[in-house]
């Protein structure tokens, strides 16, 4: 390199203070290596950790359509000009929204990268020796010496190398790597032996693990949850629920399941076992107890009578069969005019208080005649398990048990505004087309019935039948209906797995220490004594360094006393 002629103590190329450094351009093959080295850091990937726990916190907040679609609806009705802006934030399906993906796969990507590079050079440092003992090892802050004497008629060599033959084994006996680092005597210098010692590479195992578990559970959420479905069923008493997409009151598919090939099996209610508080007593009307007895078929296999219980689901080739509610299901028949039958079926009722005050939604759709017309009917119904009569005059149930089982009508004719082929709610009734012919506003008192009476419809429609169960066999005089919750997980047991792969990951880098040690045995030049030296070096935090020197030191010394003559001394 040649030197400036003005300054020859400065190089050719050097930049004064006026002139302009010009940085080397990167182009698209630089910057691409720059961005993957800080995606793939450390603490990017702690950061995008963060920000994948922040980004989860609307899903906790914010009604999701896969959880709970009604409640998505209910904040659409309560907050009417939110919800066009919450809707393209997509925050109702923050866990499939583009934002909460992104943030998913740079952490998956960043994991990926932080763990090759590091298992692989953990790899060679497993594979490679424990390193040469240092030459002065009294500059290391964690040392100690002692100095034996050599036995008579024995070679100060053999003593020194006897003596780190015993260190060794002591060390090998603690989990150490070991390796021997010998040197001959040469010249003036005295033979000297030694030993290094390493252990705790299980702490960065332990670190890979817990860094691959998290991948493994972030694998295992994104699959897994593209391979659940969760659906909800409703099932009375007497009925069955086969397992299609039909039978379905709803149901959340991921977006790999096949709703073709669901898993076939049928789930029959042959009852529902539920008991009560007694009336009066304390704790009064709450339920002790539920049960529903269930017959469970597959294919090629006989049924099995099982029973669903509250926290106690069944499993039914790979799905959980939860019991989510229940209610009665009061059997409904409607005659026309003619007598003939229109509509008989076993309606669910919805409870809305613990003592089962209930409401249901009969619609009759067509077999009403009125005038030379087609008439559809819909009807409001309200049960009381334990009929009594408020203050004000209005009916309530005093106890959900059936003890005195009353069904009262609203009636309304007109257009059930099901004929557009648009879904509508079973449990809701549109009467913004239809006249109330009895009940609430209009001049007729609602129908009211116990089980097994007949009562007519208004304006000589036809009539209405309270069927009573324990006439045609049944425990009870109405019937009972269960809500199941239909639930398959895939990704549910590698999730555990992982995230107990992690835990005890996470406990090996915190609390295994790395650690070396080393001892060297330095006969004199007289040969009549041996210097001993202890001395160690944490990799990383270890306060415990100094006592485990200081161990290493003391159970050398007994070894060495166990085996020394007793003329031996060791100072």
């Amino acid at each position: 390199m040649s030197n400036s002629p003005s300054d020859p103590l400065r190089p050719s190329d050097h930049a004064d203070g006026g002139r302009d450094v010009v940085q080397p351009r990167l182009g698209v093959v630089g910057w691409l290596r720059w961005g993957w080295r800080q995606l793939t850091s450390m603490r990017t990937a702690l950061v995008l950790l963060l920000l994948l726990a922040i980004a989860a916190i609307p899903g906790s907040i914010v009604p999701q359509r896969s959880a709970d679609p009604n409640g998505v609806l209910d904040f659409k009705s309560k907050n009417p000009d939110l919800f066009g802006v919450y809707e393209k934030l997509q925050l109702f399906d923050v866990y499939s929204s583009v934002w909460f993906s992104a943030i998913y796969i740079l952490l998956f990507i960043s994991l990926i990268g932080c763990v090759l590079p590091r298992a692989k050079h953990h790899w060679k440092a497993l594979r490679s020796r424990p390193p040469r003992t240092p030459v002065r090892l009294s500059r290391l802050d964690d040392h100690a010496e002692s100095v034996i004497a050599v036995p008579e008629g024995t070679d100060a060599a053999d003593a020194a190398s006897h003596a780190v033959d015993l260190a060794q084994a002591q060390l090998r006996k603690a989990g150490y790597r070991v390796e021997r680092y010998d040197q001959p005597a040469a010249g003036k210098r005295p033979a000297v032996a030694s030993v290094s010692a390493e252990r705790g590479y299980a702490r960065e195992t332990g670190n890979l693990v817990f860094h691959a578990a998290l991948v493994g559970v972030l694998l295992s959420v994104g699959i897994g949850g593209g391979l659940t479905y969760t659906g909800q069923a409703v099932v009375k008493e007497g009925g069955s629920f086969v397992n299609s997409q039909m039978n379905y009151a709803s149901i959340n598919p991921g977006r790999f399941v096949d709703l073709d090939a669901l898993p076939p099996y049928a789930v029959t209610l042959d009852s529902f076992a539920v008991t009560y508080t007694p009336s009066g007593s304390r704790g009064g009307t709450l339920a002790g107890d539920f049960a529903a007895h269930v017959t469970t078929r597959e294919p090629g296999q006989d049924g099995r009578d099982q029973t669903i219980r509250v926290n106690h689901p069944i499993d039914m080739d790979g799905d959980r069969i939860y019991l989510m509610g229940n209610g009665y299901a009061p059997t409904i028949t409607v005659r026309n005019s003619a007598g003939v039958a229109v509509f008989r079926d076993d309606v669910p009722f919805v409870s809305p208080d613990a003592n089962m005050t209930s409401q249901g939604i009969i619609k009759v759709a067509d077999g009403i005649t009125d005038a030379g017309r087609d008439e559809q009917l819909g009807l409001v119904g309200f049960f009381y398990p334990t009929a009594g009569t408020l203050d004000t005059g209005a009916k309530t149930s005093m106890y959900p048990g059936l003890v005195n089982p009353v069904l009262t009508l609203w009636v309304f004719s007109g257009d059930l505004r099901i004929d557009g082929g648009i879904p509508q709610n079973v449990y809701a009734l549109d009467t913004s087309e239809m006249t109330q012919l009895a009940g609430g506003t209009s001049s007729t008192a609602a129908l009211e019935l116990r089980p097994g009476e007949t009562v007519d419809l208004p304006n000589g429609l036809g009539t209405v039948t309270f069927e009573d169960n324990q006439a045609n066999g049944g425990v009870e005089s109405v019937k009972r209906y269960v809500s199941l919750s239909i639930h398959r997980d895939v990704g549910a047991p590698f999730v555990l797995v992982f995230a107990i792969l992690a835990l005890a990951g996470l406990l090996a880098a915190l609390f295994v220490p790395r650690r070396r040690l080393w001892v060297k045995a330095t006969p004199a030049a007289d040969g009549a004594t041996i210097t001993l030296e202890y001395a160690g070096l944490a990799r990383g935090e270890d306060p415990a360094i100094a006592v485990a020197v200081a161990d290493l030191k003391r159970g050398h010394e007994a070894s060495l006393e166990a085996e020394a003559p007793r003329e031996a001394s060791v100072r």
